[in-house]
């Protein structure tokens, strides 16, 4: 599975949502499944298959699927 693969299957784990609703576009807040507490399961999620640990600044500016992406790309996780 690539990483984009497992983002997707990250944010469909933490979030209960299919993975077909999962695109640059899905935003924090924008739908009821990402709630404050989904947030703090998603960033679990996340730092679990990805092996990072992120920094509060990227948790909180994590509001998109794109953004998480770009926070990703700095711990060295590439999209291709």
């Amino acid at each position: 599975m690539d990483n984009l693969q497992t983002l997707k299957q990250a944010f469909t784990t933490a979030l209960g949502i299919d993975a077909a609703a999962v695109t640059d576009e899905l935003t924090y807040n924008t739908i009821p499944e990402w709630d404050s507490t989904a947030h703090m399961i998603l960033v679990a999620e996340l730092e679990n298959v990805f092996d990072v640990m992120l920094d509060t600044d990227d948790i909180i500016d994590m509001s998109s699927v794109a953004q998480a992406k770009l926070i990703l790309q700095k711990y060295h996780v590439s999209f291709g």
